[in-house]
């Protein structure tokens, strides 16, 4: 979805964080991902049904994936865009890898690393297999220094992203370290990813953020997941180039707004007990659950987002006042009542879910899918729906009671 602004601008959604489950032979790539997401179908979800424009699907570091564009580059189903990127339709594609790393002393962590082409992304899977155990595969180890890493991916060309950044497994504060200059050059990170389970006024307390762009992505295991997060930029047209100059606020480009969960329903929002199943409802003080005393414990993104703010002396977040504004949106999906038939019916009326989640009245999605259904799609969009927490891996939930 797009609109055509000043100066040949447009806004485009983007999510940049989407897995490739098996290569079009079949080939695994990321184990946890679903069969369906192959390169292609990614391309044509995208295109058809979701109305997100520009994508990084982030395990294009994979030899087999990489067999795949290029059969779809010579078959002439895709093509590749001077200002960098794979287009199908009106989609492009931005070619990007997560990788993980762990530096001596520091837990480990996952990075996103997106090439302006394909032959830059080759080059960077041919100097990753030195250091890699099985380069076929998504998000594994490198066994080099994250310095290393950035220095890497700038050599050619790229951009570096730390991932899901507060998660509490694998992530760079979430397990990793205390600070982002502990394992990184500050000079070298593009912008970084906020994941499911914060937003820009929680990233807000973190001293080390200040100067960073944030971004929202889906981290999609399957096609129904793609655009459960995403951005809106002002761009010229979806590509790398224009990304790059977004993520630098440069020449009108931008980010103009993140869209994302509400934090309250993602996976790690609050801290869990592994032992007994709790959450912590109040603010995280102790090392054992509150409830059965087990030190088996997950700890939520909010408790260690106030445990890092405590440690920088910030009592209030900070959020500039260019900082884009933060829109929580809930997925289709996470819609009490909305089924696959009554979804399949709204998309056949009016084309996306992008569409349906934001512009289609209420009205005529009650006339389809129900008055119920309607009426939280409606509170979702006004930022008044009742939510249950999420933790310990699991998403939270739209109450049933609105």
């Amino acid at each position: 979805m797009s609109k055509q602004e000043d100066g040949g601008l447009q806004r485009i959604f983007v999510d940049l964080h989407l897995h490739i489950g098996r290569t079009e032979r079949g080939e695994p790539v990321k184990i946890s991902g679903s069969r369906d997401l192959t390169f292609r179908n990614i391309a044509h979800e995208a295109a058809v049904r979701k109305g997100i424009q520009l994508l990084g699907v982030i395990d294009c570091h994979s030899p087999g994936v990489q067999k795949d564009i290029v059969v779809l580059l010579e078959s002439g189903e895709m093509t590749e865009i001077s200002g960098g990127g794979i287009k199908y339709r009106d989609v492009t594609i931005l070619l990007g890898a997560e990788i993980e790393v762990r530096d001596a002393g520091f837990g480990t962590a996952h990075h996103l690393a997106f090439m302006p082409d394909l032959a830059a992304m080759q080059s960077l899977t041919a100097w990753m297999s030195k250091h890699m155990k099985n380069v076929q595969l998504s998000s594994q180890r490198l066994y080099v220094l994250s310095r290393e890493l950035q220095e890497e991916v700038k050599k050619r060309g790229g951009l570096f992203i730390p991932a899901h950044i507060f998660t509490p497994h694998k992530s760079l504060f979430g397990s990793c370290s205390d600070h982002l200059s502990d394992t990184l050059d500050p000079a070298l990170v593009d912008a970084v990813e906020l994941g499911l389970s914060s937003d820009s006024e929680m990233a807000g307390y973190i001293p080390d953020l200040d100067r960073y762009p944030f971004l929202t992505n889906s981290d999609a295991h399957s096609l129904a997941k793609i655009g459960r997060e995403y951005n809106e930029l002002l761009l010229r047209e979806p590509s790398f180039a224009e990304l790059k100059l977004a993520l630098e606020g440069a020449e009108g480009r931008g980010i103009t707004a993140n869209y994302g969960l509400n934090p309250v329903l993602g996976k790690y929002h609050r801290t869990y007990c592994v032992n007994c199943g709790s959450l912590v409802e109040e603010r995280l003080d102790a090392e054992r659950c509150l409830q059965c005393g087990s030190l088996k414990q997950v700890r939520g993104v909010f408790d260690r987002i106030l445990e890092l703010a405590e440690q920088a002396g910030r009592e209030q977040p900070y959020v500039p006042a260019d900082r884009p504004r933060y829109v929580y949106q809930v997925p289709l999906e996470f819609i009490p009542g909305l089924g696959k038939v009554k979804l399949a019916k709204l998309l056949e009326a009016f084309g996306t879910e992008m569409k349906i989640i934001h512009d289609v009245p209420e009205e005529a999605i009650a006339a389809i899918a129900g008055v119920p259904a309607a009426a939280i799609i409606a509170s979702a969009r006004h930022g008044t729906l009742q939510l249950e927490a999420g933790g310990g891996g699991k998403y939270g939930k739209v109450s049933a009671e609105q």
